[in-house]
């Protein structure tokens, strides 16, 4: 089992996802070294070298589905009004906002789920276990890995891509910035789902959007 000490250790070297990084890991048993080496073999890399730049640039936009059923806003921002305005970019921000109409994630990334809402999954998972009937020294253990999959599920950046669900949300970002040459970054997004709140009849929107992405 790679440790979370180990992937942070490698995020910090390479400036690469946490998911990027664990996977690179359990590919190489555990090596960092050898795990660098792959991340940077898989281009990963190019996204860590320009972390460090202003992306002031960009664009907001929007996807409206289902008649105004579901509608989304988000910003995704780049280094240069050029890239901006290029058709590539726009087709990919296009794609990061019919993404969260159809997945609803609540938070950006898992640095942005507030503590008390990790405190509590964890006691609901830690509940959960002990119900059933798994042994006391080994339920921390359970938490934790079924922690990742709550990560997984709510937070937009460890997403699978409803498009192509072997790549998470973080893999297409990387791709966009190694082939477009500039850092992008998804800054905000906001998600209103028509009568949310209300009593009504309950219809499954995400799951229509899923299905027209797909097609």
């Amino acid at each position: 089992m790679i440790s979370a000490s180990k992937v942070k250790e490698l995020r910090e070297l390479t400036g690469v996802g946490m998911m990027d990084c664990k996977r690179a890991l359990q590919e190489t048993n555990g090596d960092i070294d050898k795990a660098v080496e792959l991340l940077r073999e898989k281009g990963l890399s190019a996204a860590a070298k320009k972390a460090g730049r202003i992306a002031a640039e960009g664009v907001v936009d929007s996807y409206i589905h289902l008649g105004g059923k579901i509608g989304v806003l988000v910003e995704v921002n780049c280094e240069t009004d050029f890239v901006a305005k290029t058709a590539e970019f726009k087709s990919f921000v296009k794609d990061i906002a019919m993404h969260i109409a159809a997945t609803n994630p609540l938070y950006l990334t898992r640095e942005d789920v507030p503590e008390d809402v990790i405190a509590k999954e964890k006691e609901l998972l830690r509940a959960q276990a002990l119900h059933e009937g798994k042994p006391e020294k080994i339920v921390d253990r359970i938490v934790e890995g079924r922690l990742e999959k709550f990560y997984k599920e709510n937070c937009l950046m460890e997403q699978p891509f409803v498009k192509d669900p072997d790549k998470t949300i973080e893999n297409l970002v990387n791709e966009q910035i190694a082939t477009i040459g500039e850092k992008i970054t998804i800054r905000r997004y906001v998600r209103y789902q028509m009568g949310e709140g209300l009593e009504k009849r309950q219809d499954n929107f995400a799951e229509e959007v899923m299905s027209q992405m797909r097609g």
